[in-house]
């Protein structure tokens, strides 16, 4: 296994308004393009997303790793495929890790508030 992640993950907004947002994905430093039904959507990856309260469980939302990439391996899959991205399960561990750090959550910026 690597030690460093080869995915890169950010999300186009930053503060207020992270609704507005896009995915910026890449694999070892090429651009890789998400499906549109999955470009300017939370990842639905596990945290608390709270703005309040960010270290009360609570608020914790979404699918840990194992779980998450069980839900989502079909999609990954064929991303992966597309991009000439090795279908190993480090891939996918990587991928989960990457998009979990930019995840968020409508209302995890208060910008509608």
């Amino acid at each position: 296994m690597q030690s460093v992640n080869p995915f890169t993950a950010t999300w186009s907004r930053n503060g207020n308004l992270l609704c507005h947002g896009h995915w910026i994905i890449r694999w070892m430093d090429k651009p890789v393009e998400l499906p549109e039904s999955r470009r300017e959507k939370d990842m639905g990856t596990w945290a608390i997303y709270s703005i309040i309260d960010p270290d009360d469980e609570t608020f914790a939302q979404g699918l840990e790793e194992d779980a998450w990439i069980i839900e989502n391996v079909d999609w990954l899959t064929d991303l992966f495929y597309d991009h000439g991205i090795a279908l190993e399960t480090e891939n996918y561990r990587y991928f989960y890790q990457a998009v979990n750090k930019q995840d968020w959550r409508c209302t995890s910026c208060a910008g509608c508030m």
